[in-house]
């Protein structure tokens, strides 16, 4: 039996995957989780086979989530579920040790495909976005400067910022006009919304 946590903020989505995949034979949910940081703690308690994480979620972003299972090395292999063919997103994947990135659309049948090919050691990426990541930009940002930008996106101000992430302002403002120097933007809002569009953040 393959046991699989689902994490995917949006309950509709999350009880229909359950559902779905349930019903095949050899497939168990053990649980489900509404943001990043429960997925975390879930698969360190339960060490499910694998983790199927969307991408945009609160608290802990589905990457932030991959980074962190494999920084904790736990046992438990990622797929991606997303609705966004971003060339960014997929790079930041493979980069976090995903073993699957696939499409919210696609079967039940085809995920749970993915689910055994990436259960026995392989990979499963949507051909798609396969293309999709083929020829697309490669990502200037720094991990902190994406944060810093993240938070800007979501109308935080400078000040903000800092006390969030324990930075001083200063240093706010350096990974903001870095990032909006790097990205060839106006200001910080159209280098968060370029990023955005590229996958990278």
């Amino acid at each position: 039996m393959i046991r699989i946590v689902i994490a995917e903020d949006q309950a509709l989505v999350s009880g229909a995957l359950a559902a779905l995949l349930g019903m095949e034979d050899d497939l168990q949910v053990i649980g489900l989780a509404k943001n990043g940081q429960e997925a975390l703690t879930l698969c360190e308690k339960e060490q499910p086979d694998i983790l199927v994480t969307d991408i945009e979620m609160p608290i802990m972003t589905g990457l932030e989530l991959a980074a962190a299972v494999a920084e904790k090395k736990l046992n438990s292999k990622v797929i991606v579920l997303t609705t966004f063919a971003r060339s960014g997103y997929l790079r930041r994947a493979m980069a976090s040790s995903v073993r699957g990135y696939m499409l919210k659309d696609a079967p039940a049948n085809t995920l749970a495909t993915a689910i055994r090919t990436v259960h026995a050691g392989g990979r499963a990426i949507a051909p798609e976005l396969a293309m999709e990541s083929w020829g697309g930009e490669q990502d200037p940002l720094s991990e902190r400067e994406r944060q810093v930008l993240r938070l800007a996106g979501t109308g935080s101000s400078s000040t903000e910022i800092a006390k969030l992430m324990h930075l001083s302002e200063g240093t706010v403002r350096n990974y903001l006009s870095e990032a909006i120097s790097k990205l060839r933007a106006k200001n910080r809002v159209d280098a968060y919304r370029l990023a955005r569009d590229q996958g990278w953040l």
